[in-house]
């Protein structure tokens, strides 16, 4: 495949396996396990001395489709597709570390990825260190002897902070640790933590990939030394593959996800900017816009804005529930990403784990609304938004 070929062409057509029956679309091969010729075969294949599937818990063609097409993509030389997007965050972080080591985390996280980090990894003997992570001198200070590993989000679950990828990069290099970075927010296509210096990158493919609400997925993406001497026994042996018919789905989304992220971020930016003007908002955080705190991060590290907005609705929960409640074509979901316009109300749902210090730590309040834009026509959302704000107090 070309190497030059740009992200569009590359979706489409880049990984591309065919049978012997020269389909159009990608087939489906829907099976655990895979025949041998010979037993001397099976063992040379067993012994890695012949390229071949073994056990679709391992891999299998429409995976690997769906793998060499997210590399591509990402610029990533090896990748592995798992069942969710959960269980890539949870591989990439536990597979490298072991008792005695220490995580350092950005604290806005989404909150299963903050649980990962800050319940389940300790019950290993793993230490992990919150911190506010739009300050680089905060990961600094909170370096140790023993740690291993940076993980953050940028732009981060729901208020869209920003993390300076390539200054916490460096830090790492000089002590030897690695950087994992989730990059749902910003889409591969509008960042690429690999060439700002992260080590590893993860991705719900759920969100912007399948973008259709179809089915569950996730993908890490790294060099193929750290996937052959980190990731590639754990994944194997505990068993978090994506399932063939949901790589199939995936293949197919993403065809499209140039098309749809461009729509759905012109759609944001025209979103945020008419909401920063209504009575009823107290602010609004999108990173298109130059009123964003970290503007000149985001300029230095990103392409695009995001297809995300936060606002925060004065009224607080009450105003929240009341705007929510009285869209029409935007739905209530905790889900983002997709070709349909959804909005979620952090403070009750996906951060409702957290204490009340906690999500005002992150700059989440009662009022705090995040909305994922589809593809719908911008001037129908408008109209829906200038209805349902019409119904709440200000």
């Amino acid at each position: 495949m070309s190497k030059t070929w740009r992200p569009a062409t590359q979706l489409v057509h880049e990984g591309t396996l065919r049978s012997q029956y020269g389909e159009t679309s990608e087939a489906i091969f829907l099976t655990q396990g895979f025949v041998y010729d010979t037993s001397e075969a099976a063992e040379a294949r067993f012994k890695g001395e012949t390229d071949g599937f073994i056990y679709a818990r391992y891999g299998s063609p429409t995976n690997d489709m769906f793998e060499k097409r997210m590399c591509a993509l990402e610029g990533a030389e090896d990748a592995r597709a798992t069942a969710s997007g959960m269980a890539a965050v949870t591989a990439a972080i536990l597979c490298q570390l072991k008792a005695g080591d220490h995580i350092v985390a950005a604290r806005a996280l989404f909150g299963s990825c903050r649980w990962v980090v800050e319940t389940l990894a300790p019950k290993y003997g793993i230490e992990c260190t919150l911190i506010d992570g739009r300050y680089l001198e905060n990961w600094e200070k909170a370096i140790r002897p023993a740690t291993k590993v940076f993980f953050l989000e940028s732009p981060t679950n729901p208020t869209l902070e920003v993390v300076d990828i390539a200054g916490v990069a460096k830090l790492a290099d000089e002590i030897g640790a690695k950087v994992v970075v989730d990059n749902v927010f910003a889409t591969p296509l509008f960042q690429k933590p690999l060439e700002l210096g992260a080590h590893i990158v993860v991705y719900s493919a759920t969100k912007h990939i399948d973008g259709q609400g179809r089915c569950l997925g996730g993908v890490v993406l790294s060099d193929k030394e750290w996937i052959d001497e980190n990731l590639h026994d754990y994944f194997r042996h505990t068993g978090p593959a994506m399932s063939p018919f949901n790589a199939w789905t995936l293949l197919k989304g993403i065809e499209t996800l140039p098309l749809r992220v461009k729509q759905q971020t012109a759609s944001a930016a025209r979103i945020a900017d008419f909401l920063a003007e209504q009575k009823q908002v107290a602010k609004v955080i999108y990173p298109g816009r130059k009123d964003h705190p970290q503007a000149d991060i985001i300029a230095k590290q990103m392409s695009g804005g995001s297809t995300l907005v936060a606002f925060e609705l004065k009224g607080g929960k009450e105003a929240a529930f009341a705007l929510q409640n009285a869209l029409d074509i935007i739905k209530i979901s905790n889900n983002l990403g997709d070709s349909k316009s959804l909005i979620t109300h952090p403070a009750t749902t996906t951060h409702k784990n957290l204490s009340d210090d906690a999500r005002a730590e992150l700059g989440i309040s009662p009022g705090t609304v995040r909305l994922s834009l589809g593809i719908e026509d911008v001037d129908d959302l408008i109209e829906d938004f200038a209805q349902a704000l019409s119904k709440v107090k200000s």
